[in-house]
């Protein structure tokens, strides 16, 4: 069952926003995300917050600007998505500007070396000279491979985001979520910290007297990677990031921005001078991670790292290919996993486990993640794998709020010692790996370990909105106002609901149900994408604003979110 409700906001604040031009449903949304004043709106870098807040920060730009000074070979080791292939690029661009005549980097293969930093990648990285390692976005958890690092003579700098374990390495790490760092933001991406890091080394340099003249590299002409990575990651979007989010959206807007961006708007069809931050997580990013999934994130780096535009754009156009593929087995592996809801009582389930024999591991967390919209429950989907020639099921994991996935799946381990081979993650999402024949045992104790931390009013759909419009709202004008603002993870795109009465309604293409509505009077034009079943005459419905540009007209259009007092068909 699915519930809309509204968010609280200060109405003192929305006064004082309407006050300073902002129509008042923006206001109304600002204020419910704690805006406080036109202030919390400014976006410009004098705003950012300072990196000698940063544990480390300092320290390790000093290590690595006495690595450039000597000249030494460095390698960065990134990760196979788009926060680790973005911060790999702006590490490479960065370093190169300031100076670094010797540098390269090394991402594990998501099949063949799992995750992060470890001792054969150690051993890679030496074998190409490496006399300084540099992490960017992993290295937390990387204990062994950077005491592996040290016996070969080779120096680390980690620097990551993530949750770190008991024990993390014992090397200088620069990483907002670690012990006794007091940096106000705990939710940088990847890209974010070796951005950071980027600036106290060019800080650094300038200590040594590397710009006599007093010209030192502009570091500013990377905020497009830095944007990208961010967006891309889902990371709460606080008042820092999204000035490194706005900073980069203005950067792309007005022409200056890499190569490899251009390109990947360019095959993307998209229009550099209107892009939004959900075009970076929905359209740009699905695009680099794909190439993680499928085939090498190496391609992602070389597009993103491209001086040349038709270089960038070969590799664009690779990765819009890779995408397509992507695209079409994840079609096929969630109408598997929609049949395989047939065999499963949702409704009094707790928990989806599913498997499928000939899945690709690399696109699990998608089905993860649609199967978990639908059906509203945290789902974990497996897929055939090997590590160090054995046969084993590597999993991905969505939740939904309330139900903490990390701290289920440390519930199973201690259940049953040795069932998870590994695991790791967050609230909302995590990834593991079990014996090839513990998937029956996994999936009891899973729904045992989710039905001990959760309560039965958890799985009741909330959908928390901004309130009603007036039929007056619905215009061009409030949807620009909107597109204005900075949205994403942790400060959502106002939503709004109301009450419609339901004038007509088709389906589109098998999938989508294309609607005309009325409130008040006012006919509006509506689309529910994903979602084929008739709704009944008088509903209430969630939706975001949006305008359909057709032949030249603009008009505003709905994007449906959801309906209320809706109960799911699964196997719809």
């Amino acid at each position: 069952m699915t519930k809309i409700t509204i968010r609280r906001f200060d109405r003192n604040v929305v006064q004082a926003l309407t006050n300073r031009g902002f129509p008042e449903p923006l206001a109304r949304a600002l204020a419910a995300r704690h805006v406080t004043s036109p202030s919390d709106l400014d976006y410009e870098f004098k705003e950012m917050l300072s990196p000698w807040d940063l544990k480390n920060c300092r320290e390790a730009g000093e290590a690595i600007a006495d690595a450039i000074w000597k000249q030494k070979k460095i390698v960065i080791i990134g990760d196979y998505d788009c926060d680790g292939a973005t911060a790999v690029s702006v590490g490479i661009l960065g370093l190169q500007a300031l100076g670094a005549f010797n540098v390269s980097y090394l991402i594990p293969d998501r099949d063949k070396d799992g995750y992060g930093l470890s001792p054969q990648l150690v051993d890679r990285a030496a074998a190409a000279g490496a006399e300084l390692i540099i992490t960017v976005d992993n290295g937390i958890s990387s204990v062994a491979a950077v005491e592996h690092a040290k016996t070969l003579g080779i120096e680390a700098v980690v620097t990551d985001h993530h949750l770190p374990g008991d024990e993390i390495p014992d090397t200088l790490v620069v990483n907002p979520n670690q012990r006794g760092d007091t940096f106000p933001s705990k939710s940088l991406a990847g890209v974010g910290v070796i951005f950071y890091v980027l600036i106290a080394v060019r800080s650094a340099l300038r200590a040594k007297g590397a710009y006599p003249n007093g010209k030192q590299p502009n570091l500013q002409h990377l905020i497009d990677l830095v944007a990208l990575g961010t967006v891309a990651d889902v990371v709460p979007l606080d008042r820092n990031n999204r000035i490194l989010v706005s900073k980069g959206l203005d950067s792309i807007r007005a022409g200056k921005m890499q190569p490899g961006v251009s390109a990947l708007l360019s095959v993307a069809g998209k229009n550099a001078h209107r892009i939004s931050a959900n075009d970076l997580g929905y359209i740009l990013g699905p695009r680099i991670n794909a190439a993680g999934r499928l085939d090498s994130i190496n391609k992602g780096v070389e597009c993103l790292t491209s001086y040349d535009y038709n270089t960038a754009l070969f590799y664009a156009k690779e990765l819009d290919q890779i995408n397509a593929e992507r695209r079409n087995r994840e079609v096929s592996m969630q109408s598997d996993a929609i049949l395989s809801l047939q065999t499963i009582s949702v409704d009094d389930s707790n928990s989806i486990v599913l498997k499928g024999d000939d899945w690709h591991a690399g696109i699990i967390g998608l089905v993860a993640s649609r199967i978990k919209e639908q059906t509203y429950r945290p789902v974990i989907a497996f897929a055939p794998s090997e590590e160090n020639g054995e046969h084993v099921l590597k999993g991905s994991g969505r939740s939904i709020p309330g139900i903490h996935l990390r701290d289920a799946l440390d519930r199973v381990s201690k259940l049953s010692p040795g069932l998870i081979l590994k695991f790791g993650g967050h609230a909302m999402a995590a990834g593991l790996t079990i014996r090839k024949d513990a998937f029956d045992e996994f999936k009891e104790l899973f729904a045992r370990a989710v039905k001990e931390l959760s309560d039965p009013e958890m799985f009741e759909r909330n959908i928390v909105t901004d309130g009603e419009l007036r039929a007056s709202d619905f215009n061009i004008e409030l949807v620009e106002a909107i597109r204005k603002h900075v949205w994403g993870q942790a400060f959502p795109e106002p939503l709004f609901a109301n009450q419609f009465k339901v004038l007509s309604q088709r389906v589109l293409k098998d999938q989508h149900l294309k609607l005309s509505l009325e409130v008040d009077g006012r006919e509006i034009q509506a689309i529910w994408f994903r979602h084929k079943r008739e709704l009944p005459p008088t509903v209430r419905l969630a939706y975001k604003l949006d305008i359909n540009d057709f032949r030249g007209r603009q008009s505003v259009q709905l994007i449906i979110e959801g309906m209320e007092d809706e109960f799911e068909d699964w196997t719809a």
